[in-house]
């Protein structure tokens, strides 16, 4: 039997790229964090905790190497957000256009996110967006597939799709970082939590600023040394 060939798709990060979880986000970690009896940063010393893994952020906010410690803020992050964080979120102008002329030229489209897939289904359902991904691949409770090479890694074997005809869509390095390790092109975005230094620095293929930008480049053809057409 003949071996068809491997597909493309589209793949989007969802905090900061299709939602912004700015105070569920924050608020969980000062709630975490007042729980384990540490000062609570401000909302806005924690916007880089926006995008990372928790099992990245909370030793860094911990000063702690203590695995024991950060499983317990975890677990108390997930206390609150599991309740009220997840829906304290707001969907980003101009994502549900964008994705509709996406799906309308017949693009295959993925949720890859580092956040619980059990959250992040039930934020695409609250938003309406459902309709718009074929799956939503994201992390288990026990941290599997938090890291973003680890999980487009698992997707595109998962969905049998060609790296190399794959856009992996998101506003944080990591976003970046995953794509290129999967030989996947990325496309980083201006509207969430990494500037343009920090997607330039992960060797972002194209940087946008609105989400407009994106269906008229999403198809564009690559240049040998990664960056798209047009990439200044």
């Amino acid at each position: 039997m003949e071996e068809l060939p491997a597909r493309a798709a589209i793949l989007f990060d969802l905090d900061g790229t299709l939602t912004d979880p700015f105070i569920g986000i924050t608020r969980s970690i000062q709630y975490a964090m007042e729980a384990l009896g540490r000062a609570a940063p401000a909302a806005d010393d924690l916007r880089w905790c926006i995008g990372p893994p928790l099992h990245a952020s909370f030793p860094k906010l911990l000063g702690t190497d203590d695995q024991a410690l950060v499983e317990e803020a975890v677990r108390l992050y997930r206390e609150r957000y599991s309740d009220i964080g997840k829906f304290e979120n707001s969907l980003i102008e101009g994502i549900p256009e964008t994705l509709s002329r996406l799906a309308d030229g017949g693009h295959q489209m993925f949720v890859a996110t580092s956040k619980l897939s059990t959250y992040a289904n039930e934020i695409i359902e609250h938003f309406g967006l459902r309709k718009y991904f074929k799956a939503l691949y994201g992390s288990g409770l026990d941290g599997r597939h938090a890291d973003k090479t680890e999980l487009i890694a698992h997707l595109l074997e998962s969905e049998s799709l060609d790296p190399e005809r794959c856009t992996m869509i998101g506003d944080r390095s990591h976003d970046v970082l995953g794509a290129n390790a999967n030989k996947t092109r990325s496309i980083g975005v201006l509207w969430g939590y990494g500037d343009r230094q920090e997607l330039e620095s992960a060797g972002a293929g194209l940087i946008v600023e609105r989400p407009q930008e994106l269906p008229g480049l999403v198809a564009s053809r690559r240049l040998p040394d990664g960056r798209f057409p047009g990439y200044q």
